[in-house]
Protein backbone atom coordinates (compact mmCIF):
# COMPACT_ATOMS: atom_id res chain seq x y z
CA UNK A 1 0.00 0.00 0.00
CA UNK A 2 1.55 3.32 -0.89
CA UNK A 3 -0.11 6.96 -0.96
CA UNK A 4 0.88 9.71 -2.48
CA UNK A 5 2.98 12.39 -1.05
CA UNK A 6 1.63 16.45 -0.31
CA UNK A 7 4.13 17.23 -2.91
CA UNK A 8 3.35 14.51 -5.08
CA UNK A 9 -0.90 15.02 -4.31
CA UNK A 10 -0.46 18.80 -4.95
CA UNK A 11 0.12 18.18 -8.79
CA UNK A 12 -3.18 16.38 -9.09
CA UNK A 13 -5.41 19.21 -7.02
CA UNK A 14 -3.84 22.09 -9.08
CA UNK A 15 -5.17 20.31 -12.29
CA UNK A 16 -7.74 22.02 -14.93
CA UNK A 17 -9.31 22.16 -17.76
CA UNK A 18 -6.79 24.60 -18.72
CA UNK A 19 -4.15 23.47 -16.99
CA UNK A 20 -3.22 20.21 -17.51
CA UNK A 21 -0.50 19.64 -14.85
CA UNK A 22 1.70 16.14 -16.43
CA UNK A 23 4.98 16.69 -18.21
CA UNK A 24 6.30 15.20 -21.41
CA UNK A 25 9.64 14.41 -23.02
CA UNK A 26 10.68 14.15 -26.69
CA UNK A 27 12.87 12.17 -27.84
CA UNK A 28 13.96 12.37 -31.69
CA UNK A 29 15.69 8.78 -33.10
CA UNK A 30 18.09 8.00 -36.26
CA UNK A 31 17.17 4.54 -37.57
CA UNK A 32 19.77 3.94 -39.56
CA UNK A 33 21.91 2.62 -36.65
CA UNK A 34 19.62 0.13 -35.94
CA UNK A 35 19.08 -3.44 -37.41
CA UNK A 36 18.27 -2.77 -41.47
CA UNK A 37 18.16 0.96 -41.13
CA UNK A 38 14.73 0.26 -40.15
CA UNK A 39 12.36 0.24 -36.51
CA UNK A 40 8.71 -0.38 -36.58
CA UNK A 41 5.99 0.79 -34.09
CA UNK A 42 5.22 -2.96 -33.15
CA UNK A 43 9.46 -2.99 -32.37
CA UNK A 44 9.04 -0.13 -29.52
CA UNK A 45 5.99 -1.48 -28.22
CA UNK A 46 7.88 -4.91 -27.51
CA UNK A 47 11.09 -2.98 -26.14
CA UNK A 48 9.15 -0.66 -23.83
CA UNK A 49 6.76 -4.07 -22.84
CA UNK A 50 10.37 -5.38 -21.54
CA UNK A 51 11.39 -2.62 -19.64
CA UNK A 52 8.19 -1.88 -17.39
CA UNK A 53 9.74 -3.66 -14.54
CA UNK A 54 11.95 -0.81 -14.26
CA UNK A 55 9.78 1.55 -12.88
CA UNK A 56 6.59 1.07 -10.66
CA UNK A 57 5.19 3.97 -12.50
CA UNK A 58 3.97 1.92 -15.83
CA UNK A 59 1.71 -0.55 -13.76
CA UNK A 60 -0.06 1.58 -11.00
CA UNK A 61 -2.77 3.60 -11.25
CA UNK A 62 -4.61 6.09 -8.83
CA UNK A 63 -7.01 5.84 -6.50
CA UNK A 64 -8.72 9.01 -5.48
CA UNK A 65 -10.82 9.46 -2.31
CA UNK A 66 -13.95 11.61 -2.03
CA UNK A 67 -13.76 15.24 -1.70
CA UNK A 68 -9.82 14.68 -1.02
CA UNK A 69 -10.39 14.13 2.28
CA UNK A 70 -6.90 12.14 2.41
CA UNK A 71 -4.24 12.12 -0.47
CA UNK A 72 -4.50 9.39 -2.73
CA UNK A 73 -3.35 6.00 -3.27
CA UNK A 74 -0.74 4.12 -5.71
CA UNK A 75 -2.63 0.71 -6.71
CA UNK A 76 -1.87 -1.76 -9.27
CA UNK A 77 -4.07 -1.59 -12.62
CA UNK A 78 -5.60 -4.79 -12.88
CA UNK A 79 -6.72 -4.33 -16.87
CA UNK A 80 -2.80 -2.93 -17.65
CA UNK A 81 -2.26 -3.14 -21.22
CA UNK A 82 0.57 -1.54 -23.14
CA UNK A 83 -1.18 -0.98 -25.82
CA UNK A 84 -3.99 1.63 -24.39
CA UNK A 85 -0.57 4.13 -23.93
CA UNK A 86 1.29 3.90 -26.95
CA UNK A 87 0.26 5.30 -30.11
CA UNK A 88 1.47 5.92 -33.48
CA UNK A 89 1.43 8.48 -36.07
CA UNK A 90 3.06 10.58 -38.46
CA UNK A 91 3.70 14.22 -39.23
CA UNK A 92 1.32 16.15 -41.68
CA UNK A 93 2.54 18.28 -44.57
CA UNK A 94 4.30 19.99 -44.61
CA UNK A 95 6.52 18.10 -42.27
CA UNK A 96 8.66 20.84 -41.57
CA UNK A 97 10.02 22.11 -37.80
CA UNK A 98 6.85 24.75 -37.15
CA UNK A 99 4.53 21.73 -38.09
CA UNK A 100 6.39 19.68 -35.87
CA UNK A 101 5.70 22.09 -33.15
CA UNK A 102 2.31 22.41 -33.59
CA UNK A 103 1.67 18.32 -33.82
CA UNK A 104 3.40 18.31 -30.13
CA UNK A 105 1.67 21.42 -28.82
CA UNK A 106 -1.48 19.54 -29.62
CA UNK A 107 -0.78 16.41 -28.19
CA UNK A 108 0.98 17.80 -25.07
CA UNK A 109 -2.40 20.29 -24.70
CA UNK A 110 -4.87 16.77 -24.72
CA UNK A 111 -5.95 15.27 -21.28
CA UNK A 112 -4.70 11.99 -19.79
CA UNK A 113 -6.98 9.17 -19.16
CA UNK A 114 -6.99 9.64 -15.08
CA UNK A 115 -8.32 6.12 -15.06
CA UNK A 116 -4.68 4.39 -15.97
CA UNK A 117 -1.80 4.29 -15.62
CA UNK A 118 -0.43 8.38 -15.64
CA UNK A 119 1.64 7.67 -18.27
CA UNK A 120 1.51 7.03 -22.40
CA UNK A 121 3.99 7.75 -25.63
CA UNK A 122 3.26 8.69 -28.83
CA UNK A 123 5.79 7.17 -32.17
CA UNK A 124 5.88 10.07 -34.53
CA UNK A 125 7.06 9.80 -38.21
CA UNK A 126 7.45 11.49 -40.93
CA UNK A 127 10.40 13.78 -39.40
CA UNK A 128 12.83 13.60 -42.53
CA UNK A 129 11.99 17.42 -43.89
CA UNK A 130 13.21 18.85 -41.01
CA UNK A 131 16.24 20.22 -41.55
CA UNK A 132 19.06 19.28 -39.95
CA UNK A 133 17.37 15.81 -38.84
CA UNK A 134 18.37 12.30 -41.11
CA UNK A 135 16.61 10.72 -43.50
CA UNK A 136 13.60 8.56 -41.26
CA UNK A 137 13.97 10.14 -38.37
CA UNK A 138 11.24 9.91 -36.06
CA UNK A 139 10.26 10.66 -32.04
CA UNK A 140 8.72 9.47 -29.04
CA UNK A 141 6.96 11.60 -27.45
CA UNK A 142 6.33 10.29 -23.84
CA UNK A 143 4.02 11.78 -21.52
CA UNK A 144 3.76 11.24 -17.12
CA UNK A 145 1.76 13.10 -14.95
CA UNK A 146 3.72 15.42 -12.50
CA UNK A 147 2.12 13.49 -9.59
CA UNK A 148 4.18 10.47 -10.41
CA UNK A 149 7.31 12.19 -11.25
CA UNK A 150 9.63 15.13 -11.23
CA UNK A 151 12.80 16.31 -13.35
CA UNK A 152 15.33 13.98 -11.55
CA UNK A 153 13.23 10.61 -11.50
CA UNK A 154 12.11 11.70 -15.02
CA UNK A 155 15.97 11.31 -16.04
CA UNK A 156 16.12 8.17 -14.49
CA UNK A 157 12.58 6.44 -15.97
CA UNK A 158 13.69 7.71 -19.66
CA UNK A 159 16.89 6.38 -19.09
CA UNK A 160 15.32 2.67 -18.17
CA UNK A 161 13.87 2.53 -21.40
CA UNK A 162 17.37 3.30 -23.19
CA UNK A 163 20.32 1.76 -24.39
CA UNK A 164 24.44 2.40 -24.37
CA UNK A 165 24.67 1.09 -27.91
CA UNK A 166 22.72 -0.35 -31.03
CA UNK A 167 23.33 -3.92 -29.53
CA UNK A 168 20.80 -3.08 -26.89
CA UNK A 169 23.18 -3.24 -23.90
CA UNK A 170 21.24 -1.24 -21.14
CA UNK A 171 22.00 2.43 -20.25
CA UNK A 172 21.50 1.39 -16.81
CA UNK A 173 21.15 -0.85 -14.08
CA UNK A 174 17.41 -3.08 -15.20
CA UNK A 175 16.90 -3.97 -11.30
CA UNK A 176 13.35 -4.27 -10.79
CA UNK A 177 12.38 -0.89 -9.40
CA UNK A 178 12.03 -0.92 -5.26
CA UNK A 179 8.44 0.09 -4.38
CA UNK A 180 6.08 -0.72 -1.79
CA UNK A 181 3.37 -2.86 -3.39
CA UNK A 182 0.89 -1.23 -4.64
CA UNK A 183 -2.40 -3.42 -2.93
CA UNK A 184 -5.47 -1.21 -2.70
CA UNK A 185 -6.64 -0.10 0.86
CA UNK A 186 -9.09 -1.16 2.93
CA UNK A 187 -11.93 1.07 3.39
CA UNK A 188 -11.07 0.90 7.19
CA UNK A 189 -7.47 1.65 6.49
CA UNK A 190 -8.32 4.91 4.53
CA UNK A 191 -10.76 6.01 7.52
CA UNK A 192 -8.21 5.74 9.90
CA UNK A 193 -5.35 7.07 8.22
CA UNK A 194 -7.05 10.16 7.29
CA UNK A 195 -8.72 10.65 10.46
CA UNK A 196 -5.09 10.62 12.40
CA UNK A 197 -3.53 12.81 9.87
CA UNK A 198 -5.75 15.61 9.96
CA UNK A 199 -5.80 15.46 14.08
CA UNK A 200 -2.05 14.93 14.60
CA UNK A 201 -1.33 17.42 11.43
CA UNK A 202 -1.61 21.01 13.86
CA UNK A 203 0.47 19.18 16.18
CA UNK A 204 2.90 18.38 13.67
CA UNK A 205 3.22 21.44 11.56
CA UNK A 206 4.00 23.66 15.00
CA UNK A 207 7.01 21.09 15.45
CA UNK A 208 8.18 21.30 12.30
CA UNK A 209 8.26 25.36 12.63
CA UNK A 210 9.78 24.67 15.84
CA UNK A 211 12.50 22.84 14.39
CA UNK A 212 13.51 25.09 11.92
CA UNK A 213 13.12 28.64 13.31
CA UNK A 214 16.62 29.44 13.87
CA UNK A 215 16.89 28.62 9.56
CA UNK A 216 14.49 30.55 8.82
CA UNK A 217 15.43 33.97 10.58
CA UNK A 218 18.82 33.28 9.01
CA UNK A 219 16.92 33.07 5.43
CA UNK A 220 15.16 36.20 5.96
CA UNK A 221 17.54 37.79 7.42
CA UNK A 222 19.94 37.37 4.63
CA UNK A 223 17.71 37.61 1.93
CA UNK A 224 16.29 41.25 3.14
CA UNK A 225 19.49 42.56 4.85
CA UNK A 226 22.22 44.17 2.53
CA UNK A 227 22.55 42.45 -0.97
CA UNK A 228 19.07 40.54 -0.68
CA UNK A 229 16.14 41.23 -3.13
CA UNK A 230 14.61 44.10 -0.70
CA UNK A 231 12.09 46.06 -2.06
CA UNK A 232 11.78 43.60 -5.16
CA UNK A 233 8.57 43.51 -6.79
CA UNK A 234 7.19 41.28 -10.01
CA UNK A 235 6.03 42.88 -12.44
CA UNK A 236 3.32 42.51 -14.21
CA UNK A 237 3.53 40.94 -18.27
CA UNK A 238 1.54 39.34 -20.79
CA UNK A 239 2.55 36.00 -19.08
CA UNK A 240 0.84 36.85 -15.62
CA UNK A 241 -2.88 36.37 -17.31
CA UNK A 242 -4.87 33.21 -17.10
CA UNK A 243 -3.60 30.33 -19.24
CA UNK A 244 -6.05 29.05 -21.96
CA UNK A 245 -5.70 24.92 -22.97
CA UNK A 246 -3.94 25.59 -26.01
CA UNK A 247 -0.49 25.25 -25.21
CA UNK A 248 2.53 26.54 -27.72
CA UNK A 249 5.91 24.88 -28.20
CA UNK A 250 9.10 25.91 -29.99
CA UNK A 251 13.08 25.38 -28.82
CA UNK A 252 16.43 26.29 -29.75
CA UNK A 253 19.71 23.63 -29.60
CA UNK A 254 23.05 24.81 -28.50
CA UNK A 255 26.02 23.79 -27.84
CA UNK A 256 27.40 22.75 -23.92
CA UNK A 257 30.68 23.90 -25.01
CA UNK A 258 29.23 26.88 -26.25
CA UNK A 259 27.41 27.40 -22.85
CA UNK A 260 30.74 26.48 -21.21
CA UNK A 261 32.79 29.23 -23.21
CA UNK A 262 30.14 31.95 -21.75
CA UNK A 263 30.06 30.53 -17.86
CA UNK A 264 34.23 31.08 -18.19
CA UNK A 265 34.09 34.79 -19.14
CA UNK A 266 32.46 35.87 -15.14
CA UNK A 267 34.27 34.34 -12.20
CA UNK A 268 32.40 31.80 -10.48
CA UNK A 269 29.12 31.46 -12.86
CA UNK A 270 27.59 28.19 -13.50
CA UNK A 271 25.61 26.62 -16.21
CA UNK A 272 22.49 27.18 -14.60
CA UNK A 273 23.42 30.83 -14.37
CA UNK A 274 24.28 30.83 -18.25
CA UNK A 275 20.65 29.32 -19.02
CA UNK A 276 18.88 31.90 -16.52
CA UNK A 277 20.89 35.09 -18.60
CA UNK A 278 20.98 33.49 -22.12
CA UNK A 279 17.00 33.56 -20.87
CA UNK A 280 17.11 37.16 -19.55
CA UNK A 281 18.56 38.45 -22.18
CA UNK A 282 16.29 36.86 -24.61
CA UNK A 283 13.03 37.99 -22.57
CA UNK A 284 15.09 41.86 -22.60
CA UNK A 285 14.52 41.36 -26.30
CA UNK A 286 11.46 40.08 -27.26
CA UNK A 287 9.57 42.56 -24.59
CA UNK A 288 11.39 45.33 -25.65
CA UNK A 289 10.38 44.73 -29.29
CA UNK A 290 6.78 45.00 -27.95
CA UNK A 291 7.39 48.10 -26.22
CA UNK A 292 6.39 46.34 -22.74
CA UNK A 293 9.61 45.77 -20.72
CA UNK A 294 9.08 46.63 -17.48
CA UNK A 295 11.26 48.23 -15.49
CA UNK A 296 11.48 46.03 -12.77
CA UNK A 297 13.09 42.68 -13.29
CA UNK A 298 11.86 40.11 -14.53
CA UNK A 299 11.42 36.96 -11.51
CA UNK A 300 12.18 33.33 -12.53
CA UNK A 301 11.46 30.33 -10.37
CA UNK A 302 14.24 27.87 -10.42
CA UNK A 303 12.94 24.09 -9.25
CA UNK A 304 15.48 22.47 -7.16
CA UNK A 305 16.39 18.87 -7.20
CA UNK A 306 15.86 17.88 -2.85
CA UNK A 307 16.82 14.52 -3.23
CA UNK A 308 20.03 13.39 -1.88
CA UNK A 309 21.97 10.89 -3.13
CA UNK A 310 21.90 9.99 -6.78
CA UNK A 311 19.86 6.97 -5.76
CA UNK A 312 16.93 8.73 -4.92
CA UNK A 313 16.09 9.22 -8.09
CA UNK A 314 15.17 5.60 -8.94
CA UNK A 315 12.37 6.57 -6.93
CA UNK A 316 9.41 7.84 -8.62
CA UNK A 317 7.66 11.12 -7.31
CA UNK A 318 8.57 14.53 -6.48
CA UNK A 319 11.62 15.90 -4.10
CA UNK A 320 11.81 19.55 -5.34
CA UNK A 321 12.30 22.74 -4.23
CA UNK A 322 12.38 26.05 -5.33
CA UNK A 323 14.32 29.29 -5.70
CA UNK A 324 13.11 32.99 -6.98
CA UNK A 325 15.70 34.58 -9.21
CA UNK A 326 15.38 38.19 -10.18
CA UNK A 327 16.38 38.48 -14.02
CA UNK A 328 18.04 41.53 -14.64
CA UNK A 329 16.64 42.14 -17.50
CA UNK A 330 16.78 46.04 -17.05
CA UNK A 331 20.63 45.91 -18.15
CA UNK A 332 21.92 46.81 -21.34
CA UNK A 333 25.16 44.87 -21.27
CA UNK A 334 24.91 40.80 -21.46
CA UNK A 335 27.64 39.94 -19.77
CA UNK A 336 26.51 42.69 -16.84
CA UNK A 337 23.58 40.55 -16.73
CA UNK A 338 25.73 37.35 -16.12
CA UNK A 339 27.58 38.98 -13.07
CA UNK A 340 24.01 40.50 -11.60
CA UNK A 341 22.63 36.27 -11.95
CA UNK A 342 25.49 35.30 -10.83
CA UNK A 343 26.23 37.61 -7.30
CA UNK A 344 22.02 37.18 -6.92
CA UNK A 345 22.02 32.83 -7.13
CA UNK A 346 25.38 32.34 -5.28
CA UNK A 347 23.67 34.99 -2.48
CA UNK A 348 19.52 32.87 -2.63
CA UNK A 349 21.23 29.18 -2.61
CA UNK A 350 23.32 30.16 0.97
CA UNK A 351 20.13 31.62 2.30
CA UNK A 352 17.30 29.64 1.05
CA UNK A 353 17.86 26.59 -0.42
CA UNK A 354 19.84 25.03 2.60
CA UNK A 355 16.52 24.77 4.07
CA UNK A 356 14.07 24.71 1.39
CA UNK A 357 14.03 21.62 0.59
CA UNK A 358 13.31 20.03 3.79
CA UNK A 359 11.15 22.75 5.22
CA UNK A 360 8.60 22.68 2.56
CA UNK A 361 8.82 18.92 2.12
CA UNK A 362 8.26 18.79 5.99
CA UNK A 363 5.28 21.35 6.24
CA UNK A 364 3.43 19.85 2.97
CA UNK A 365 3.02 16.41 4.66
CA UNK A 366 1.43 18.10 7.57
CA UNK A 367 -1.04 19.70 5.35
CA UNK A 368 -4.75 18.17 5.31
CA UNK A 369 -5.23 16.66 1.87
CA UNK A 370 -8.75 18.66 2.04
CA UNK A 371 -6.88 21.91 2.84
CA UNK A 372 -3.92 21.42 0.16
CA UNK A 373 -6.26 20.90 -2.73
CA UNK A 374 -8.34 23.74 -1.55
CA UNK A 375 -5.03 25.88 -1.62
CA UNK A 376 -3.94 24.05 -4.79
CA UNK A 377 -7.04 25.43 -6.52
CA UNK A 378 -6.80 29.09 -5.38
CA UNK A 379 -3.56 29.56 -6.71
CA UNK A 380 -4.45 27.30 -9.89
CA UNK A 381 -6.79 30.38 -9.97
CA UNK A 382 -4.20 32.12 -10.20
CA UNK A 383 -4.69 34.62 -7.58
CA UNK A 384 -1.93 34.70 -5.98
CA UNK A 385 0.49 33.01 -8.85
CA UNK A 386 1.48 36.33 -10.26
CA UNK A 387 2.45 38.00 -7.25
CA UNK A 388 5.63 35.18 -6.74
CA UNK A 389 7.06 34.80 -10.51
CA UNK A 390 6.71 35.76 -14.24
CA UNK A 391 7.81 32.52 -15.41
CA UNK A 392 9.66 29.15 -14.68
CA UNK A 393 12.97 28.05 -15.82
CA UNK A 394 14.06 24.74 -15.17
CA UNK A 395 17.84 23.24 -16.19
CA UNK A 396 17.97 19.59 -15.59
CA UNK A 397 21.32 17.61 -16.65
CA UNK A 398 21.05 14.99 -18.87
CA UNK A 399 23.13 11.80 -19.93
CA UNK A 400 26.60 12.93 -21.69
CA UNK A 401 27.23 10.21 -23.95
CA UNK A 402 25.25 8.83 -26.80
CA UNK A 403 21.94 6.87 -26.05
CA UNK A 404 19.65 4.53 -27.98
CA UNK A 405 16.21 2.55 -28.22
CA UNK A 406 15.75 -0.74 -30.62
CA UNK A 407 19.23 0.03 -32.05
CA UNK A 408 18.29 3.70 -33.23
CA UNK A 409 20.89 6.61 -32.15
CA UNK A 410 18.87 9.36 -29.79
CA UNK A 411 20.17 12.45 -31.73
CA UNK A 412 18.15 15.26 -29.84
CA UNK A 413 15.84 16.16 -26.28
CA UNK A 414 12.95 18.23 -25.50
CA UNK A 415 11.05 19.24 -22.44
CA UNK A 416 7.96 20.20 -22.29
CA UNK A 417 6.20 21.29 -18.93
CA UNK A 418 2.81 22.43 -16.90
CA UNK A 419 2.01 25.86 -16.96
CA UNK A 420 -0.36 27.66 -14.55
CA UNK A 421 -2.79 30.61 -14.48
CA UNK A 422 -0.52 33.64 -14.10
CA UNK A 423 2.29 31.69 -14.61
CA UNK A 424 2.21 31.44 -18.38
CA UNK A 425 5.49 30.74 -19.10
CA UNK A 426 8.36 27.84 -19.32
CA UNK A 427 11.45 27.52 -20.25
CA UNK A 428 12.96 23.99 -20.04
CA UNK A 429 16.61 23.27 -20.50
CA UNK A 430 17.19 19.41 -20.78
CA UNK A 431 20.51 18.30 -21.95
CA UNK A 432 22.41 15.38 -23.90
CA UNK A 433 24.95 14.32 -25.57
CA UNK A 434 26.93 17.73 -25.34
CA UNK A 435 23.89 19.85 -26.73
CA UNK A 436 21.14 21.65 -24.42
CA UNK A 437 17.73 22.85 -25.92
CA UNK A 438 16.20 25.32 -24.48
CA UNK A 439 12.53 24.64 -25.18
CA UNK A 440 9.51 27.52 -24.77
CA UNK A 441 6.36 26.72 -23.33
CA UNK A 442 3.47 28.83 -23.72
CA UNK A 443 -0.13 29.85 -24.53
CA UNK A 444 -1.23 30.53 -27.84
CA UNK A 445 -2.85 33.57 -27.28
CA UNK A 446 -0.51 35.57 -24.94
CA UNK A 447 2.89 33.88 -27.36
CA UNK A 448 1.03 34.08 -30.91
CA UNK A 449 4.88 34.90 -32.32
CA UNK A 450 6.65 31.89 -30.35
CA UNK A 451 9.30 32.10 -33.26
CA UNK A 452 10.76 34.93 -32.43
CA UNK A 453 11.41 34.85 -28.85
CA UNK A 454 13.36 31.44 -30.17
CA UNK A 455 15.37 33.62 -32.16
CA UNK A 456 15.31 36.12 -29.21
CA UNK A 457 17.13 33.21 -27.58
CA UNK A 458 19.60 32.48 -30.40
CA UNK A 459 20.81 35.84 -30.14
CA UNK A 460 20.64 36.16 -26.76
CA UNK A 461 23.20 33.30 -26.31
CA UNK A 462 25.48 34.72 -29.51
CA UNK A 463 25.87 38.12 -27.53
CA UNK A 464 26.99 36.33 -24.70
CA UNK A 465 29.54 34.56 -27.04
CA UNK A 466 30.41 37.32 -28.72
CA UNK A 467 30.85 39.47 -25.42
CA UNK A 468 34.30 40.82 -23.90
Amino acid sequence: MQQLSAQDAQFLYLETGNNLTHVMGVNIFDPSTAPKGKVRFKDIIAHVESRLDCSPVFRRRLLRLPFDFDHPYWVEDEFFDIEHHMFHGRLPDPGDWRQFCIHLSRHFSRPMDMNRPLWDMYVIEGLGRIKGLPKGAYAIATRVHHAAIDGASAMHFFSALTDKNAKGTPAIDLAPARSAPATAPSALTVLNRALASNLQSPVKMASTLLRFSPAIWSAVRHSFGPGGQRGSKVPQTRFNRPVSPHKVFDAAIFRLDDLKQIKAKVEGATINDVVLAISAGALRKYLQHHGELPEAPLVAIAPINARTSHGEAETPGNRLSAMSVALPTYADSALERLRLIRDTTSHTKAAKSGISARLMTDLSKHVPAATLAGVARLVAGGRFTSRFCNLFISNVPGPQKPLYMNGARMVHTFALAPLADGMGLFIATPSYNGEMSFNIISDREMLPDIEFLRQCLEESCAELLEAQ
